[in-house]
C-alpha cells in the first residue's frame, strides 16, 4: 500500500507539474528555473520539444550526482523527472501552444507558481526529488559548503537570466522570479502542511497551577525549564508546550485566570510529531 501511495503520488504530481507547464509558463516564455527553463528558451530559439529537451538535461545530470554524490536518486526520482517528460509533451501535442488565459502573463505566472508548487510537493512529499538543478546545486553545495537552498536560488537565478539575454525582455525574468517564489512556498505547504500548530514558552511564579490546567483541562504534556530572571537573577520556571491553534484562546484565558501578570511567547509550529500529535513512526513510514 506504501508503494501503490508513494508511486501515485509521484504520477499525480508529475502530471500536475506538466500542466503547469503546458498551460501557464511556456506560452508566455516564462523560464522558471531549472532544466525546464532551459527547455523553455531552447524551445523558442530552435522548436524542440520542452519535455524531451528536459529529460536529456535530467538523465545525465542524474548519472553526475550518482557519481559525486552516491546513489541519492533513487527509482522513484527518475520515474518523477520521466513521467513530467512525457506529460509535458503529451499535454502540448494534445492542447498545443495557446495558454489556458490568453492575455495576461502575470495571472499566468501566479496560477503557474502555485500549481507547479502543488505538483513538486507531491513528488517531494514520495520522498523522491525533482533532479535538475537540485543536483547542481548539491554538487556545488559539497565543494563550497554554502547552503544548498542558497545555491539552488543562484543556479534558478542564472537560468532566468539567460531568458531575459535571449529574449531581451524585462517582464521575463520578473515573471519568472513570481512564479519560482510561490512555487516554493506552495511546496513547503504540501509537504509541511499549514502549520496551524503553537509552540508556548510560559513564564510566571503560579507555574504549578498552570501546569495543572494544561494536563487536566486540555489533556497536553509539556516540559519544565529551568532559568534564571535577567532583571532580578531569580530562579525561574519555564514551561514549554505545544497546542493547536483552537486550544491556544483556552489556554491563553486559563493562564489569565490564574496568572494576569505571566509572560508568554507564542510561535508558529510548522510540524510537531509525538505524542498527541503525529507520530515520528507515521512521518518516516509515509
Amino acid at each position: 500500500m506504501k508503494w501503490i501511495i508513494s508511486y501515485s503520488l509521484i504520477i499525480i504530481g508529475a502530471f500536475i507539474l506538466a500542466t503547469s507547464f503546458v498551460l501557464f509558463i511556456t506560452p508566455y516564455k516564462i523560464v522558471p528555473g531549472g532544466v525546464y527553463g532551459i527547455s523553455i528558451v531552447l524551445h523558442y530559439l530552435f522548436g524542440t520539444p520542452v519535455g524531451l529537451v528536459a529529460l536529456c538535461f535530467d538523465v545525465p545530470l542524474t548519472l553526475i550526482g550518482i557519481k559525486f554524490l552516491g546513489p541519492r536518486f533513487g527509482m522513484k526520482t527518475v520515474v518523477g523527472f520521466s513521467l513530467t517528460a512525457l506529460f509535458t509533451d503529451l499535454l502540448t501535442w494534445m492542447w498545443g501552444f495557446k495558454p489556458l488565459v490568453e492575455g495576461d502573463a502575470l495571472l499566468s505566472s501566479i496560477f503557474g507558481g502555485v500549481v507547479a508548487g502543488l505538483g513538486l510537493g507531491l513528488i517531494f512529499k514520495s520522498k523522491a526529488t525533482s533532479g535538475g538543478s537540485d543536483i547542481i546545486a548539491m554538487i556545488l553545495a559539497k565543494y563550497t559548503r554554502m547552503p544548498v537552498g542558497l545555491l539552488l536560488i543562484y543556479v534558478d537565478s542564472a537560468i532566468v537570466l539567460v531568458g531575459l539575454l535571449v529574449f531581451r525582455d524585462w517582464k521575463i525574468p520578473l515573471y519568472s522570479w513570481i512564479v519560482i517564489y510561490l512555487c516554493g512556498k506552495v511546496i513547503d505547504v504540501v509537504v509541511e502542511g499549514v502549520g496551524s500548530d503553537k509552540s508556548v514558552f510560559i513564564i510566571s511564579d503560579r507555574h504549578e497551577e498552570i501546569r495543572d490546567r494544561i494536563i487536566n483541562n486540555l489533556d497536553r504534556g509539556g516540559t519544565y525549564i529551568d532559568g534564571r530572571g535577567m532583571f532580578n537573577n531569580a530562579e525561574r520556571k519555564l514551561i514549554f508546550t505545544v497546542v493547536s491553534r483552537r486550544e491556544l484562546p483556552v489556554l491563553e484565558a486559563f493562564i489569565h485566570e490564574i496568572d494576569p501578570k505571566a509572560f508568554l511567547t507564542i510561535t508558529d509550529a510548522s510540524e510537531i510529531l509525538g505524542e498527541g500529535f503525529k507520530s515520528l513512526r507515521e512521518k518516516v513510514a509515509d
